[in-house]
């Protein structure tokens, strides 16, 4: 079977396509766009009708949200042992971060990408920018001592958490004031592992070209 991935650059379809990369399932990407002023096919958006990708389709089925499709293609593909199985000990950890991921770190940033959700009025959006700035380094934060001493997010077994890792750093941008990768050493070192990954160097060839791409 051959998946259909929704796909923009600078988005998290690119984690998506990463992880597709890694299964070695087959797939075909659909180019999107970010600008919601522009239409979106209409398969996009009879999956997600927020606009956003990354979307999935499979055969009749779909699905969005980077970390639902992170953790179902997984499942759906042990074999390739990018995550722990239901009964594994690790699986916890696993779960929490990529929620954590999703849930905190996604939306700080967020925050800064996209002030007009959350304010108001025009005025209101820099101080909702200078939340998520401030909010983002909060939660990078938390991850970088959670890494510790680990080679992984999850110790010693690298796993899908650590391209999602990888992925949301791609975003962080000085000239929006975000905080610098190198403030998050653990952070950094594992992001700096990713990279070498082939799957990472096809996907992120743009990025890696030119990071403010």
């Amino acid at each position: 079977m051959t998946y259909k991935l929704f796909y923009a650059l600078k988005s998290a379809s690119m984690g998506t396509r990463v992880m597709l990369e890694e299964i070695g399932a087959p797939y075909e990407l659909i180019q999107t766009t970010l600008d919601m002023d522009k239409p979106r096919p209409p398969e996009q958006q009879a999956i997600n009708p927020n606009g956003w990708v990354p979307v999935l389709q499979w055969g009749d089925n779909g699905m969005y949200e980077c970390a639902a499709i992170t953790v179902f293609l997984c499942d759906r593909h042990p074999e390739a042992k990018l995550a722990p199985a239901v009964d594994d000990p690790a699986r916890g950890l696993y779960l929490q971060t990529l929620v954590y991921f999703s849930n905190s770190i996604q939306n700080a940033f967020q925050l800064t990408y996209y002030p007009d959700r959350f304010a108001d009025t025009p005025a209101d959006e820099p101080s909702a920018q200078r939340r998520g700035n401030r909010r983002l380094r909060e939660t990078w934060k938390v991850i970088d001592d959670q890494i510790g001493d680990n080679e992984w997010m999850l110790r010693e077994r690298f796993s899908a958490a650590d391209i999602y890792l990888f992925m949301l750093t791609t975003w962080l941008r000085s000239d929006r004031g975000h905080p610098a990768i190198d403030e998050f050493p653990n952070v950094k070192r594992i992001a700096d592992a990713v990279l070498s990954r082939p799957s990472v160097q096809l996907v992120y060839e743009p990025w890696i070209a030119n990071p403010n791409y």
